[in-house]
């Protein structure tokens, strides 16, 4: 059962100088496509490789209105995007999130900051007890990141995903607010 956030340390969520995050736009549909296409970023996430502009600019077009996407800005180029999915009727408390950083700009606390924000959304004006997510197993940095904000592991599911070449297994990891 994960740890309810109430007995979770609160977290310094200083950002790193110059640091900007905003409500992701269509006009940045270029630099996350950009973002989506680097191969670190993309290792620790579920896209495919080569996405399009026009791929991006219409999820961004699609995206439903209760949902919460940001983008990082750092030396005036968006080094990170985080998107806070809201579920609907008896899962109207939960929501999913996905996020990643700049390939040149991880273990620099932009992912701190912009899970940070998310959380801050989540609980300050959602309302959502839940938040769920799905993690590759391998990839440490991103697990630290989320038990240090009070998710749990609820589960590994085998051969998840297959990336690279070979099968990985995930982690389904949530956070639960009193």
């Amino acid at each position: 059962m994960a740890q309810p956030i109430s007995a979770i340390q609160k977290q310094d969520l200083s950002w790193p100088t110059g640091l900007v995050i905003r409500a992701r736009s269509v006009t940045d549909a270029a630099a996350i496509t950009e973002l989506h296409n680097l191969p670190g970023y993309r290792w620790g996430t579920m896209r495919l490789p080569y996405h399009s502009e026009e791929e991006v600019r219409r999820g961004i077009e699609q995206q439903s209105g209760d949902a919460r996407s940001l983008v990082a800005i750092l030396e005036d180029r968006i080094v990170g995007d985080i998107g806070l999915h809201p579920a609907k009727g008896r899962r109207a408390h939960a929501a999913t999130v996905g996020m990643g950083v700049h390939d040149e700009f991880t273990r620099r606390g932009i992912g701190r900051a912009l899970l940070g924000e998310a959380i801050a959304i989540a609980d300050e004006w959602l309302n959502l007890s839940r938040l769920e997510l799905t993690v590759y197993a391998d990839n440490e940095p991103a697990i630290g990141l989320y038990k240090s904000f009070g998710f749990q592991v609820e589960g590994m599911m085998a051969r998840y995903a297959f990336r690279g070449g070979a099968y990985v297994d995930a982690l389904s990891m949530a956070r639960l607010r009193e």
